[in-house]
């Protein structure tokens, strides 16, 4: 039981007891310490090999002499690499779009309307990061192929009479796409309505608004910070994916990941890959940029410049 300690009106306050360096350090400053431990970790395992990577790509070895040269970024710029580039931009924004448009709705109807249900509904959501992706893959090579279940449905009921190729094409591409990224654009936006106040609804509406308006103008502004974490998590990875376009597109395809990771394993051609991740690094940081800036101008549009 604690003591209380009364003082008399000429007594002075007790003496407070003094720690020594070591001791001031270990009760005061270790947790700032500590909070130093995931910066030097992001150091010593992205900065500093992302600096390396970048150095290497001026650096030429070809001579068995180390000497600076630009001549790996110049022989990207050709119509071929221009075109990989391409290919990885709409390919990484077309699945984000889609999986955008699947993942709102989705959110928004489980949060609302399936209230009861949410924690088996999440469930379902982290099950699949349980299982190799490799399997998921090979999975959906027993739904596409020509003999599989996707074909022997649309045979059952009528709607073709032989079986289609929908292996090793783009359309297999992006359907292993959105499914494999569907879920990292549902979780933030799933989490951010899962905090949302549904009495706003009851508010929006005694002030004279639809159920239209009321997304429009609340709801979507309210979660943006949700959908911009989906639209990173989505549109960074997807940008340079190669495992699912190499297995799922047949090297039908190419895109930024493939080429990226074909190089790297040869050493004629090691500066170029380096030249070209630099690149792809630079390209995702544009991008990136003018999503941030988008989503800004979009909230500010919905809210007629009211801050959210």
């Amino acid at each position: 039981m604690e003591q209380e300690v009364v003082l008399s009106p000429g007594s002075s306050a007790p003496a407070l007891p003094r720690f020594s360096g070591v001791q001031r350090f270990l009760k005061l400053e270790f947790l700032s310490a500590l909070g130093l431990l995931p910066f030097i970790w992001q150091s010593l395992f992205f900065f500093i090999p992302m600096l390396l990577l970048f150095s290497m790509s001026f650096i030429d070895n070809s001579s068995g002499t180390l000497r600076f040269t630009i001549s790996h970024f110049t022989q990207l710029f050709s119509t071929t690499y221009l075109s990989i580039i391409l290919n990885s931009v709409g390919l990484s924004l077309l699945t984000t779009l889609i999986t955008l448009c699947i993942a709102f709705p989705f959110s928004f109807i489980s949060i609302f309307h399936f209230s009861k249900y949410k924690n088996i509904i999440s469930l379902f959501l982290l099950i699949p990061f349980w299982t190799n992706f490799i399997l998921h893959i090979y999975a959906w090579f027993f739904v596409l192929e020509k003999n599989g279940f996707l074909n022997q449905v649309l045979m059952h009921f009528g709607f073709i009479t032989e079986p289609l190729a929908f292996l090793n094409n783009f359309f297999s591409i992006m359907v292993m796409m959105i499914y494999y990224y569907l879920p990292f654009m549902i979780l933030p936006i799933y989490s951010t309505l899962e905090r949302f106040d549904s009495s706003i609804f009851e508010a929006s509406m005694d002030l004279g608004a639809n159920r239209f308006q009321t997304l429009l103008k609340v709801v979507i502004p309210l979660c943006i910070g949700g959908i911009r974490t989906g639209i990173f998590l989505v549109f960074i990875p997807s940008f340079a994916e190669f495992l699912i376009p190499e297995l799922m597109g047949g090297d039908k395809y190419f895109f930024m990941g493939n080429v990226i990771s074909l190089y790297m394993f040869e050493e004629k051609t090691l500066g170029t890959a380096v030249a070209f991740t630099t690149l792809s690094l630079a390209v995702v940081l544009m991008i990136v940029y003018f999503i941030q800036k988008g989503l800004v101008l979009f909230t500010r549009r919905l809210t007629r410049g009211v801050r959210t």
